[in-house]
């Protein structure tokens, strides 16, 4: 897929094609990860905190502060998902080199 040379961003399409070709290859992918649900729990929060966090669920005109808070921890989980997934996607293509 690559060229010699400059490195170029896959396409989501490229993408989609890679995996879609590697997908019965078992040694492609790494060890599944099982996850529980669990109950819903709750987090102490600093009185300073929880006033900030409800100014801005009111500013983005959130009805309810944890659902603006539950909203943005996904995006942060996402966004950290996706750098380590980078990261990863990085180191191997050093070790190819």
């Amino acid at each position: 897929m690559r060229t010699k040379g400059k490195k170029r961003n896959l396409t989501q399409e490229e993408m989609d094609e890679i995996v879609i070709a590697r997908a019965g290859d078992e040694s492609a992918w790494d060890k599944p990860v099982r996850v529980k649900k669990t109950k819903v729990t709750s987090v102490r929060l600093p009185g300073e905190l929880a006033a900030r966090i409800v100014f801005l669920a009111r500013l983005h005109r959130e009805s309810k502060a944890e659902d603006w808070l539950l909203r943005i921890i996904k995006e942060r989980v996402e966004l950290e998902e996706a750098a380590y997934i980078d990261f990863k996607r990085n180191l191997a293509a050093k070790a190819t080199q």
